[in-house]
């Protein structure tokens, strides 16, 4: 197991190793509250990735990298994942007509 300490390394070598074996390839998130840590581990089982932190602004980048991995869970391993970001564009509501229950 190795403890990567930068973030982007982390991010690139999990992109890598899940290109390399997508079906073979894990992705982990533990979080303790009581020592106010996450875990985030990627493995192949050949190769395991691990990184730690106790930062709090560290969850968005984990929600940049969950998607990622998301988008190249679901359009394969070559997809382009720059275009992926922390939060998708939320989608613009209908406007509402009237208020209350619908009838």
């Amino acid at each position: 197991m190795v403890y990567v300490d930068s973030w982007d390394e982390f991010v690139e070598r999990s992109v890598q190793l899940f290109r390399a074996d997508p079906s073979a390839t894990r992705y982990v998130m533990k979080y303790r509250h009581c020592e106010g840590k996450l875990v985030l581990k990627v493995t192949d089982d050949r190769e395991c990735l691990k990184f730690k932190t106790d930062q709090a602004q560290d969850a968005k980048k984990m929600e940049k990298l969950n998607n990622i991995v998301f988008a190249l869970m679901t359009r394969g391993p070559d997809a382009d994942i720059s275009e992926v970001s922390g939060k998708e564009p939320a989608e613009q509501q209908q406007s509402k007509k009237g208020r209350g229950r619908r009838q």
